[in-house]
């Protein structure tokens, strides 16, 4: 097994210092164990956690046991309840919210809804929250610290098995050991993932676009088990165009693009410092050290992967072949390509012609290489059931009467 030797995870202290090898952890929790702050002892915080709901009738029945003996209750009514629960140190994230609406032009009569419309986007801070994930004790021994290769006995192949080993990750972190002052840091790649959710047609169509955030670090059965490995960092906005508005298509597109690119670039812009110059943080292990953070995969379905890849709907994310000739030579889609766009080109044609994919605002970070093909959509039903079963078919329905035929895809089906 290869272990890439210069992003080598040394642990370090609060300053980023590294410290000898073989150094313990300082105690994950500096606390002590009669500490209940912001409450005043166990018993206050025992009521908060039992009497969250439904309390201020219980209050007043305690108040009143209570005023024969000039006393009263911890907390004097729900509202004074919630405040000090407010105050718990959590280890989860705070909601906070940005707005965006359209500001381009706009027709003189008979202006389409979305244009007037405000949009609010739901998000965390997504590098607080992966710093709950590194921080996590539960699977600190289940954590890759650095890249690695591992190579079979037999054969000497190579093996993929988590996300570390393989080329991406290990490619990055030759990237980032160019920079001296990176040597002996934990290289961080950031996981995400999209998909427009409907909750529930029943009762009006309700739909979510969540984002979610992961980190490759840890080993696949920890992501698998929902051990907080995975976590939702955002609810993106879903802009929709009545029927009646169908005329403004084109620039409905154009907005729902820029929409998408701009609010993933403000949800995850406080990592952006953390990609070109290292950061200290704390592992689940107790140890301290400098991270380097970097975008990972982006998990997509390919209608997903045409809005993020700024692409028309039946081309090729990741290169420029044609699908009408595949066997033709053709280059690929480089984050080098936009670069050279930007420089050529003026940035407001950019992008309202081409688009501008939101990497573009991260180092080393080009989102046509971030994506993988879409297994279900574009493999199973795409080149399967779309393509090979629909060619199946009509083959049997041209070669065979209509039952006959009727009656092997039923075979088929069967089988």
């Amino acid at each position: 097994m290869d272990r890439n030797l210069q992003v080598a995870a040394r642990p370090c202290d609060e300053n980023g210092m590294f410290l000898p090898p073989g150094s313990p952890p300082k105690p994950l929790s500096d606390k002590s164990s009669s500490d209940w702050t912001p409450y005043r002892n166990c018993i206050e915080f025992e009521t908060a956690e039992f009497f969250f709901s439904q309390v201020n009738k219980l209050l007043d029945l305690w108040a009143s046991t209570l005023k024969k003996h000039d006393d009263k209750p911890p907390f004097a009514d729900c509202r004074d309840l919630y405040k000090t629960i407010d105050k718990t140190p959590l280890g989860d994230v705070k909601w906070q919210s940005f707005s965006v609406r359209y500001n381009g032009e706009r027709p003189d009569t008979d202006v389409p809804p979305w244009m007037d419309q405000v949009f609010e986007v739901w998000y965390r801070d997504p590098r607080e929250v992966i710093c709950n994930m590194l921080a996590n004790a539960d699977y600190a021994k289940e954590f890759d610290y650095r890249p690695y290769h591992e190579f079979s006995t037999d054969g000497d192949e190579h093996q993929w098995k988590d996300f570390m080993s393989g080329d991406l990750a290990w490619d990055q972190a030759d990237i980032i050991s160019e920079d001296p002052e990176s040597h002996g840091s934990t290289f961080v790649p950031v996981v995400l993932g999209s998909d427009k959710t409907t909750v529930s047609v029943a009762t009006g169509n309700n739909e979510y676009y969540p984002l979610y955030v992961s980190i490759g670090n840890v080993c696949n059965n920890v992501r698998r088990a929902h051990r907080d490995a995975v976590s939702i960092i955002a609810f993106l906005a879903i802009p929709k165009m009545t029927k009646e508005h169908a005329t403004s298509d084109v620039k409905f597109r154009k907005f729902r693009q820029q929409l998408f690119h701009c609010s993933l670039s403000k949800i995850l812009e406080t990592l952006r410092p953390g990609i070109t110059k290292y950061e200290v943080a704390r592992f689940g292990d107790g140890h301290f050290r400098c991270v380097i953070y970097g975008l990972g995969p982006y998990i997509a379905d390919y209608e997903e992967q045409v809005l993020l890849t700024c692409i028309v709907r039946g081309w090729c994310p990741r290169c420029l072949s044609s699908r009408v000739n595949l066997d033709e030579p053709a280059g690929w889609h480089c984050h080098h390509h936009t670069d050279v766009l930007v420089e050529e080109g003026t940035l407001d044609a950019l992008w309202d012609e081409y688009g501008i994919p939101f990497t573009n605002d991260f180092a080393w970070a080009n989102i046509h290489e971030l994506i993988a093909p879409d297994i279900l959509h574009q493999l199973i039903k795409g080149t399967f059931k779309d393509h090979l079963v629909d060619w199946i078919k009509k083959y049997l329905y041209q070669t065979h009467s209509k039952k006959d035929a009727e009656r092997i895809m039923d075979d088929i089906d069967r089988r």
